[in-house]
């Protein structure tokens, strides 16, 4: 699943850095994930770093969009094939 910013975000931008994927992004008021470009941080790191880092735990999942290991794993390799160069 792809995870969601909730808004007791206190917009205290250590989150959107700490993204290998770059889904996180400054919204009109509070931060906001890219539901195409997060990965839970599969293909990176063992546990998503955004959720690691948060102080005040306001990043969920985002139960309305279930994804499996699967399919997060295949949007980590389309991803990461955008990133080379042709």
């Amino acid at each position: 699943m792809a995870l969601l910013i909730n808004d007791l975000c206190v917009n205290c931008d250590v989150c959107e850095p700490v993204c290998p994927n770059k889904a996180i992004y400054q919204g009109e008021t509070i931060y906001e994930i890219a539901r195409e470009r997060c990965t839970e941080c599969v293909g990176h790191f063992d546990e998503p770093q955004c959720v690691a880092v948060c102080p005040v735990e306001c990043i969920d999942v985002d139960s309305a969009r279930p994804e499996t290991r699967e399919e997060l794993e295949l949007k980590y390799r389309g991803l990461i094939s955008e990133e080379v160069p042709s």
